[in-house]
């Protein structure tokens, strides 16, 4: 897409507004992306480029946090190689459909995902998503920044400490995602490529040290629940950002297209890299200098003790390793940017990259803060994610699916700021509220274990999958009763 179509209608009005101010004026001159929340005209949806829907996420998850979250198989679940593989493919074979479905939506509408979702949720009620999402992608952030910057000290020999290294890899992300869709969209086309190199690299040094994985104990039906629920909250969190990305294409593409093209590039990083996870947590019995590594650095300095047979070069794959959390905590902090737009709807008339800083800011200093706990904080977090995440997804689809006849005609795109035009939120609102009557006692978390989860061998957390099936069983009625008094809205 050239600068002319993503500067036009809208956007060309504020150049003119900030023509003589004069630093303004040239940061949107070279590309910086000012639109917010405002939907996206459809004489302006002329990006042709759906390949971005794969690249975007193929980079955004081509990095060590993907590596993290397969660790926690073996290493918090007690699963063996075999199990933590089949965990990983099949649930991520099923979450993964949720946010490339969302996808879709962005070329139909021209809205970003908090926006489009005001038409289930409601113009105020939605508030309660965004406080949910937006503490959700700050989560990850801090756990990106956290990892990135203990990868960097561990390949520093002590010259640079997690701190710095945080510093580091989020003044990267707030330069990406200050830019906004273009710039976000250029540097994720290319940004897989080394880190799918450096992986190569890993595989051919550690090979002979996962080829054969030691024994493990059987697994429980609670181990592959509870990590199955880890790795689903790692996928459907995206589901509140995901038409975020897509909102400047052509309407005119097959939504299937773009199905597929968000899918692959969604489920091969984080499949893949989430299996080398597994292999490389269960490798550490082979290996004690692994293990020592881990045991400083996290999986960072695991990583770094696997490529220090290459050497320089291998600190220098290493370093590559740890600046790759930035293709995933740019476009998180973007989508903070619009989210917390939607969340308080007078930031909208801020320009969309002033909370950018915002974003940074929190993402920096509690990064630093929270440096020490990484992987208990990563367990508990990803599972917590997971229940609203899915709750949230259950109740937008089936409005689209049941509601709106999966037509995108039968939505009014003119009243997205319009309260009164809007439903009011409450079938949705309470569907998921309620569905916590059912999720928190199938909850397995370290600090709550619910008696529907105990009653399963191994303690098994069913939590997401309730969250799902519940709210869209309580959406139904609710939002039908909704529609008898006030209307489709």
């Amino acid at each position: 897409m050239d600068n002319k179509a993503l500067h036009s209608g809208w956007e060309e009005a504020q150049i003119e507004k900030v023509r003589h101010r004069s630093w303004v004026y040239r940061l949107l001159l070279s590309g910086i992306e000012t639109r917010g929340t405002l939907p996206v005209a459809l004489e302006d949806r002329t990006d042709p480029q759906f390949s971005k829907a794969f690249f975007i996420w193929l980079s955004a998850n081509s990095n060590i946090l993907s590596f993290s979250a397969g660790t926690l198989g073996p290493l918090f679940y007690g699963l063996g190689l075999r199990d933590s593989c089949l965990v990983i493919l099949f649930f991520n074979l099923l979450c993964v459909s949720f946010p490339a479905y969302l996808a879709t939506f962005g070329p139909k509408m021209g809205m970003r995902q908090m926006v489009h979702a005001r038409y289930t949720y409601g113009y105020w009620p939605i508030a309660v998503p965004c406080i949910l999402a937006l503490a959700s992608m700050m989560g990850f952030n801090i756990l990106s920044a956290i990892l990135g910057g203990q990868t960097l000290a561990s390949v520093s020999d002590g010259s640079v400490s997690w701190t710095v290294g945080i510093v580091i890899v989020s003044v990267l992300t707030l330069a990406l995602s200050f830019c906004g869709y273009k710039v976000l969209h250029f540097y994720e086309r290319y940004a897989w490529m080394p880190v799918w190199i450096v992986y190569l690299v890993v595989i051919g040094i550690g090979a002979k040290s996962i080829a054969a994985p030691p024994p493990t104990e059987p697994a429980t039906a609670g181990g592959v629940l509870t990590f199955g629920a880890t790795i689903a909250g790692f996928v459907i969190s995206f589901c509140g950002m995901m038409s975020d990305y897509t909102a400047y294409m052509k309407p005119e593409v097959p939504s299937w297209k773009v199905f597929t093209y968000t899918y692959i590039g969604l489920f091969l990083p984080i499949v893949i890299i989430q299996i080398l996870g597994a292999a490389f947590a269960i490798g550490m019995g082979n290996v004690p200098e692994w293990q020592d590594a881990y045991n400083t650095n996290s999986v960072g300095g695991l990583l770094e003790a696997v490529l220090r047979p290459a050497g320089n070069f291998g600190k220098f794959l290493t370093v590559l390793l740890a600046l790759s959390v930035t293709a995933n905590t740019a476009p998180t902090i973007y989508s903070f940017c619009l989210i917390f737009q939607v969340f308080i709807p007078p930031a909208r008339y801020v320009p969309r990259y002033v909370f950018s800083i915002l974003g940074f800011a929190i993402m920096l200093a509690l990064a630093i803060v929270g440096a020490h706990s990484f992987y208990e904080t990563l367990s508990n977090f990803l599972g917590l994610i997971g229940y609203w995440s899915a709750s949230f997804c259950s109740a937008i689809i089936t409005e689209h699916l049941l509601f709106r006849h999966n037509d995108f005609a039968n939505y009014d795109a003119s009243v997205w700021d319009t309260p009164s035009r809007l439903p009011s939120g409450i079938p949705a609102l309470a569907a998921g509220i309620l569905s916590f009557a059912l999720v928190i006692p199938s909850m397995n978390e370290v600090w709550f274990i619910g008696p529907i989860a105990q009653a399963i061998p191994g303690y098994g957390d069913i939590g997401f999958e309730l969250a799902l099936v519940v709210t869209m069983l309580l959406y139904i009625p609710f939002r039908w009763i909704e529609i008898r008094f006030r209307g489709l809205h």
